[in-house]
């Protein structure tokens, strides 16, 4: 399960680095707590944190159940494809919010094909096939 807990701290690693890039552009683009709004760029910003908040919610539990199903290297190599995909994410949405669909699709996929496994297998398993 190394490899599930490496996947897990990375992701919450970059979570906490975007968070600081978030208070960074708050002092970049002068918008100050509590207001999240005033600028657009620090709107950019803010807003790629608030998705990786909401997509970390679906990734984290998604990585261990799925990891109980397929090898644990494939599950964190579906996890590593989720972390290049939100710094994509981060990349494209602050140079141009519309260009963010390769970064959002890179982290949704790995999210969803590590939860169809788990619920695949745990339905099998219920089933007794």
């Amino acid at each position: 399960m190394a490899w599930l807990e490496l996947i897990t701290a990375l992701a919450l690693i970059q979570f906490s680095v975007f968070g600081a890039l978030v208070g960074r552009a708050r002092g970049t683009y002068g918008v100050r707590a509590p207001a999240v709004s005033g600028n657009e760029m620090f709107e950019r910003y803010y807003r790629v944190q608030m998705n990786t908040l909401e997509q970390l919610v679906l990734f984290l539990p998604a990585l261990w159940l799925g990891g109980q199903y397929m090898d644990v290297r494939w599950a964190a190599g579906l996890g590593g494809v989720y972390l290049l995909g939100r710094l994509l994410y981060l990349r494209s949405y602050i140079a141009d919010p519309a260009r963010r669909g390769p970064g959002f699709a890179l982290t949704v996929l790995p999210s969803v094909i590590l939860l169809v496994t788990a619920l695949v297998h745990a339905a099998r398993e219920l089933l007794g096939r």
